[in-house]
């Protein structure tokens, strides 16, 4: 599938204003209603576009505490992994949980109450026998930045394998 400036930019648009009303989507990208929505009802059909949400303000919601944690495993048989890894989609903690090459196996974001509760998690994955080798804790102190947005170059021509 090709992309040509429009779709980048109704991409643009979305990611940072996904309630825009189609009227406004379509003038701000210089189109009229009709083939504007029609880009769009396209990029979803292919994928490109999976969903709308809104972004919560955590802190306002209670006190979060972030925490990054690097892990290895004992093993690195596939059933061990895929045992792992459906645990931290269970997980409701886990935010974010990364395969990784190099030094360690996996990195997460784990958002919880506090200290207290994210080493209670930990004390039970260990329990759990998750094969966990070892694991590094970072708390996080401040956040400088934090987006779900993901950079979409405004090159002509670009092209999408879907």
């Amino acid at each position: 599938m090709r992309l040509d400036r429009y779709d980048i930019l109704i991409l643009q648009i979305l990611q940072q204003q996904g309630r825009i009303t189609k009227t406004d989507l379509a003038q701000a990208i210089n189109l009229s209603v009709s083939p504007c929505w029609e880009r769009v009802k396209r990029l979803e059909k292919a994928g490109i576009i999976e969903g709308y949400g809104a972004r919560i303000n955590r802190q306002v919601l209670g006190k979060q505490t972030s925490v990054l944690v690097e892990i290895s495993l004992t093993s690195h048989s596939a059933s061990r992994m895929q045992h792992f890894e459906k645990t931290m989609r269970e997980c409701e903690q886990v935010v974010d949980c990364y395969a990784t090459g190099g030094g360690v196996d996996y990195v997460l974001r784990i958002l919880c109450e506090g200290i207290d509760q994210y080493q209670r998690l930990i004390d039970h994955w260990l329990d759990a026998d998750l094969g966990i080798d070892k694991y590094f804790t970072y708390i996080v102190t401040k956040t400088i930045k934090q987006t779900s947005s993901i950079p979409i170059e405004d090159s002509p021509g670009l092209l999408l394998s879907i």
